[in-house]
C-alpha cells in the first residue's frame, strides 16, 4: 500500500485490475486504491506474474503493508488465503513475513512501518509517542484546537488508531470541552420503519468527502462575499486568442483566465494564501493552486504547484492536463495535496453562484458562478453584457470582511480590465 501523502496512514483497495496468475509489466496498472486525498491506479513495481493477492477489494490497510506478491514468469500462483480481519493489529504485519526474495512485495517505497501500530506496553511509552502512533497529524491538530486528550478516545482505525471520524464523533458527543456555549442538537433518524426507501452504502470517496466537509465546518467560521464581474473584456480577448492557444497546445478557458488573476491576487494579498496553526499564522511562500474537478462519483482537487511561476499558457495546459488525468484516475499522489488556495466552478452546471466550504487547512476558496448575459448599467444606460458572480468563502479567524473585499476588488478590477499583454 503506497504512501499517498504525509498525513495518510491507510488506504482502501477499491479494485484489483489484475487477477492471480495474470502476467504484469513494470508500471502497468495493478490495482486501484482510495484514500481521503485521492483515488488512483497503482502501477506494478516490477514485471512478472501476480502470484498472490493478500488484501481483498474493499479492505483498508496501513501504508507499506504488503497487499500482493509478484513472482517470476512461470512461477505457480498461490491461492489467495482469506485475509484476517483488518481490525486485528497482527494481521498485516504477519502477512509480510516469509516472502521469497525473488517475489517483490507490492507496497510503498518510503517511510517504513514506524508509527502505524501502538506499542502494546503503553506503560513504557510517553503520551506524545502514543499520539504519534495512534493518530495522523491532521487528527492531532483537531485535538489541539479543541483541547482534546487523544488518550480519552477509543480509536476504530488500524491498530486502534484514532481517525478523523473518531475525534469528530468525540467532539460532537459533548465529552470534549465545548468551544461554544451549547452543543448543536443531533439530527433525527434518516428514515423510520415502514417508509419506502432504498439504502445504498456510500462509496469510499463519498465517505472521505463527507468527513473532510464536516472537519471544515467544525474548524473554520465561514463568511462569504459575492461580487458581480463584467466579463465582456475577457470574452473579447478569449475569442481573439483562443485559436493561438490551441495551436500552442493549450485551451484558453475562462477558468484559466480567472486562475491567472487569482495568482496575482494571492501574491498581492498573502493573507489569503495562508493557514492557521493554533495562535500562529503560517504564510505560504509557494502558491499552489487547487482546481476542483467534478467526477461521476464525487469531487477531487488536483493542485498546480508554483502556479505563480507559470504564464497563462502554462496555466491553461496544467488545468486541462490535471482535469483529464483526474477523470481517468491517473493523478500522482503529490498532485492532490499541498494546495494553498482553491478555485471551484459550480457555474459550469448553471449555478448563479455558490457558497463552498473551505478546503482545509486553507483559509479561503473562490467559487465561480455561471457566465451569462445579463442587463447591466453602463454610463447610466442599460446594456447587455456577459457577467459572472464570484464568491469568496473565507475563514473569519484570519480574514476579515475588509481583507476579503480588497482581495475580491483586486480580482474584479483585473478581470474587467484584462490587458492583452498579460496573455
Amino acid at each position: 500500500m503506497p504512501q499517498m501523502g504525509e498525513s495518510i496512514a491507510e488506504g482502501t483497495i477499491v479494485r484489483w485490475i489484475k487477477k492471480v496468475g495474470d502476467a504484469v509489466d513494470r508500471d502497468e496498472p495493478l490495482f486501484e486504491i482510495s484514500t481521503d486525498k485521492v483515488d488512483a491506479e497503482i502501477p506494478s513495481p516490477g514485471a512478472g506474474v501476480l502470484a498472490e493477492i493478500k488484501v481483498k477489494e474493499g479492505e483498508t490497510v496501513p501504508v507499506n503493508s504488503v497487499v500482493a506478491v509478484i513472482g517470476e514468469a512461470g512461477a505457480a500462483a498461490a491461492t489467495p488465503p482469506a485475509p484476517a480481519p483488518a481490525a486485528k493489529p497482527s494481521a498485516m504485519p504477519e502477512a509480510a513475513v516469509g516472502q521469497p526474495e525473488s517475489a517483490p512485495a507490492v507496497q510503498a517505497a518510503a517511510s517504513g512501518r514506524a508509527g502505524l501500530e501502538a506499542d502494546e506496553d503503553e506503560s513504557a511509552t510517553s503520551k506524545e509517542d502514543l499520539r504519534r502512533q495512534k493518530s495522523s497529524p491532521l487528527v492531532r491538530r483537531i485535538a489541539r484546537e479543541h483541547n482534546v486528550d487523544i488518550q480519552q478516545i477509543n480509536g476504530t482505525g488500524i491498530s486502534g488508531r484514532v481517525t478523523k471520524h473518531d475525534i469528530l464523533d468525540f467532539i460532537e458527543s459533548g465529552k470534549a470541552p465545548a468551544p461554544a456555549a451549547r452543543q448543536a442538537p443531533r439530527p433525527g433518524p434518516a428514515y423510520r420503519p415502514g417508509e419506502h426507501v432504498e439504502i445504498v452504502p456510500m462509496t469510499i470517496m463519498r465517505r472521505k468527502i463527507a468527513e473532510h466537509m464536516v472537519l471544515s465546518a467544525h474548524t473554520s467560521p465561514h463568511v462569504y462575499s459575492v461580487y458581480e464581474v463584467n466579463f465582456a473584456r475577457l470574452a473579447q480577448l478569449r475569442d481573439k486568442k483562443k485559436a493561438d492557444y490551441e495551436r500552442a497546445g493549450g485551451k484558453l478557458t475562462f477558468t484559466a483566465l480567472i486562475a491567472k488573476v487569482v495568482v496575482d491576487a494571492l501574491r498581492a494579498f498573502p493573507i489569503a494564501n495562508a493557514s492557521v496553526d493554533g495562535d500562529n499564522i503560517v504564510y505560504k511562500k509557494d502558491i499552489n493552486l487547487g482546481i476542483a474537478v467534478a467526477l461521476d462519483q464525487g469531487l477531487i482537487v488536483p493542485v498546480i504547484r508554483n502556479a505563480d511561476e507559470k504564464n497563462l499558457l502554462g496555466l491553461s495546459r496544467a488545468i486541462e492536463d490535471l482535469a483529464a488525468r483526474a477523470r481517468s484516475k491517473k493523478l500522482n499522489p503529490d498532485e492532490v495535496h499541498g494546495g494553498t488556495f482553491t478555485i471551484t466552478n459550480p457555474g459550469g452546471f448553471g449555478a448563479v453562484y455558490a457558497l463552498p466550504l473551505i478546503n482545509q487547512p486553507q483559509v479561503a476558496i473562490l467559487g465561480v458562478g455561471a457566465i451569462e448575459k445579463r442587463a447591466v448599467v453602463i454610463d447610466d444606460a442599460l446594456a447587455i453584457r456577459p457577467t459572472c458572480h464570484l464568491s469568496l468563502g473565507y475563514d473569519h479567524r484570519l480574514i476579515d470582511g475588509a481583507d476579503a473585499g480588497r482581495f475580491l476588488s483586486f480580482i474584479k478590477e483585473r478581470l474587467e480590465n484584462f490587458e492583452e499583454g498579460w496573455m
